[in-house]
């Protein structure tokens, strides 16, 4: 039995087999006298006064300790007796406070983690008391704040190292909590509570544990293809093994054969991990897959923790969603629980990025016009047209007067040599037919960014590993199925919906249910066969120079090593 007596500040905790209690009662006199008790009685001040004296007079080693009133309040109300006795109420703080220290996107938050442990590692028990609660108090800040805040946060900006104390109601809801003893299960209410997140943890979990022994390095430049002679060939059957795309089996067999040439057993080792990291499944380890391979095992903790926090931007499962992932390049559609279509996508270009947002598909359009955006009609189309006359004629465009106006101006009445780009005085719209753009539907989603779904006429580049191809707008490989699921969905019959493709004239057909469309940015998750997928990072949102190092430091912590 480890006994810590803290009655110079009112608490006293008691660790037996992790379980924190009061062992003594709380002095006779104000905390801030037991803290000063050598000196002349001051005037009398509020409770609540003294508390906060008291608060900051214990937490004067604390340089993350910031919600100075809302401290005094809690221990106030509960008579200054510690706050975590029950010891899996602090597992969990922690659990979920090591994911948030893993994602790297918070150096507050990364710090607050470290204090804990290691107050934690030296029994100073009063301080742990102290910096858990107010880490709490951050921690619900931060939750709250993310609905706002997270798109950028998440995103490559980083959480802001000072937040606001929490709201009044989740303050409220935390004081009733403890004082009905429930600690423990309003803490454990903070994480997300769909399998996506558990999942995510559990591949975290098992990567710390292979940091246990070293992890070979691996590099061999060229490309490495069946029968190519192998520099380190336990180096890359190792790699292979500790990443789950052999087992511990098939790695020792291999080594214990002496493998010296690149063979067919690690060939379909190679095509599982391309598999899994969205890449061209050949067994060729190239220079996509060689960087892969190579990643150090402390970033792919990074992602997978960021991708944790980033899952409770998302919706959880619902019903019914039509959800694309920018990165993966992959749409799915969801209706009434029943996953009824899984589409490739090609989105935006790294210059123009596809947006991550949440609307509804409020209805199809067939043979739809594509009315050219400024932005493109400047950038793309005005600079050909000025080079090639025909251009604008081949292609279906028509120069209209305004966004106001539908009056057509005569392309040959414009001298193109001398247009400026920047100072076009019209719009462009480009007739329905097989060289529009949109293809042969288009689907409207109500959004400030001008961004819809859409057919569209080049089907070849969905043959491509990498599709960020787009000015933003996103195109669906089957938006013929897309469009048949979701009218039929709405009432339209599968016969209405044959006649409106079948005729060449634009026809808008609004939906009665409207479908949640949300438009977002994983690079990993774990995929309904237990699978542990990467992707590339297109946006470049995953990068984050703040913390390589620390990761390594947060997984000495874990497996019981001093950081220092």
């Amino acid at each position: 039995m480890a006994i810590s007596k803290l009655c110079s500040i009112g608490l006293a905790v008691m660790v037996t087999a992790q379980v924190v209690s009061a062992e003594t009662p709380l002095p006779a006199q104000s905390p801030v006298a037991a803290l000063t008790a050598a000196e002349p009685a001051a005037v009398a001040r509020a409770p609540q006064a003294d508390a906060e004296q008291w608060v900051r007079q214990a937490t004067r080693n604390l340089s993350s300790v910031q919600y100075i009133q809302p401290l005094a309040e809690l221990y106030l109300a509960n008579g200054y007796a510690p706050l975590w006795q029950d010891a899996f109420a602090a597992d969990e703080l922690e659990a979920q406070l090591r994911s948030l220290a893993l994602s790297a996107v918070s150096t507050d938050f990364s710090h607050r983690f470290t204090q804990l442990k290691l107050l934690k590692q030296s029994n100073d028990w009063r301080q742990y008391d102290l910096l858990a609660t107010d880490t709490l108090l951050a921690y619900m800040s931060y939750l709250e704040s993310l609905p706002e805040y997270g798109r950028g946060w998440l995103f490559g900006a980083g959480v802001e190292p000072r937040l606001p104390p929490p709201s009044a109601m989740g303050l409220s809801q935390l004081h009733r909590a403890i004082e009905t003893g429930r600690l423990r299960q309003f803490v454990g209410a903070l994480k997300p509570q769909d399998r996506r997140y558990a999942e995510l943890q559990r591949a975290i979990d098992a990567l710390v544990q292979t940091m246990r022994e070293p992890w070979p390095g691996f590099y061999q430049p060229g490309y490495i293809r069946l029968g190519t002679r192998l520099k380190r060939p336990e180096a890359l059957i190792t790699r292979l093994a500790m990443l789950g795309d052999l087992t511990a089996d098939q790695a020792e067999q291999l080594k214990a054969a002496h493998v010296r040439t690149y063979n067919i057993d690690l060939a379909n080792a190679v095509k599982r991990f391309q598999q899994r990291h969205g890449l061209k499944v050949d067994g060729v380890i190239g220079p996509q897959t060689r960087y892969w391979l190579a990643m150090p095992v402390q970033e792919r903790i990074r992602i997978l923790a960021l991708n944790a926090q980033r899952l409770r931007l998302w919706p959880a499962d619902v019903p019914s969603m039509l959800v694309v992932n920018i990165p993966a390049y992959d749409l799915s559609l969801w209706l009434d629980n029943e996953h009824v279509l899984d589409s490739k996508v090609i989105v935006g270009r790294p210059s123009r990025p596809t947006p991550l947002m949440t609307s509804t598909v409020a209805s199809v359009v067939f043979n739809p016009y594509w009315n050219v955006p400024n932005s493109i009609m400047r950038k793309d189309i005005l600079p050909k047209a000025r080079y090639d006359r025909g251009y604008l004629y081949r292609n279906g465009f028509r120069v209209i007067r305004s966004w106001n106006s539908s009056e057509q101006i005569p392309i040959h009445t414009i001298d193109w040599r001398i247009v400026n780009a920047k100072a076009f005085p019209y719009r462009l719209r480009q007739q329905p037919g097989k060289r529009n753009a949109l293809g042969r539907f288009k689907f409207n989603i109500p959004n400030n960014n001008a961004i819809y779904l859409h057919d569209t006429p080049a089907k070849s580049l969905f043959n491509k590993t990498t599709r960020a191809f787009s000015s933003g707008c996103i195109r669906v490989e089957h938006a013929d199925d897309l469009a048949r699921i979701l009218l039929t969905d709405s009432g339209v019959s599968p016969q209405r919906v044959d006649e409106l493709k079948a005729r060449s004239k634009t026809r808008t057909v609004g939906l009665n249910n409207q479908v949640k469309v949300h438009l977002i940015y994983q690079t990993a998750w774990v995929d309904g066969d237990g699978r542990v997928n990467f992707r590339n990072d297109v946006y470049s949102y995953d990068q984050n120079n703040q913390v390589p190092q620390k990761i390594e430091k947060f997984t000495f912590l874990f497996s019981g090593e001093k950081p220092y």
